[in-house]
């Protein structure tokens, strides 16, 4: 952070935390991009692959995501063109559309998972102790 002087410690935190939010993210975002994948798309599989076999509705994706911003059913759609996921009209409620992960979607995240180390190491320079306090303290401010 190039800024030298702050309104006070709140808005140095604040800018800190947004600086440090964009600079994780980058960091992820170029080894996603490797696999050709976005870190959304990255971020939808992982959460159908943690309700697998029980299939998602859009709106349930998008209450789980890290992004809610996020055009879920875009992202869906360029999930299903790459064959990691497939989309079918609900059972219970034909208004809505349940998303269930491939097994190609499944495999792909297999895959990605042999390099959880390399993600990891985004914050390598932090102990576990500091980790923990950093958790903490995040989680303190969500109150």
């Amino acid at each position: 952070i190039s800024q030298r002087s702050f309104r006070n410690l709140q808005q140095k935190s604040i800018v800190n935390l947004i600086y440090t939010y964009h600079w994780v993210v980058e960091k992820i975002k170029h080894y996603l991009s490797a696999e050709d994948i976005t870190l959304q798309q990255y971020n939808i599989l992982r959460i159908l692959r943690g309700s697998y076999p029980t299939p998602l509705s859009t709106q349930q994706i998008r209450e789980r995501m890290l992004d809610k911003m996020s055009d879920t059913s875009r992202i869906v759609d360029r999930l299903i063109v790459k064959g990691m996921v497939q989309k079918n009209i609900s059972r219970s409620d034909k208004r809505l559309v349940d998303v269930i992960i491939t097994e190609d979607g499944r495999n792909f995240l297999g895959k990605m998972d042999l390099h959880n180390e390399e993600l990891d190491n985004v914050i390598t320079n932090l102990s576990d102790e500091e980790m923990n306090t950093l958790n903490n303290l995040l989680d303190k401010i969500r109150g």
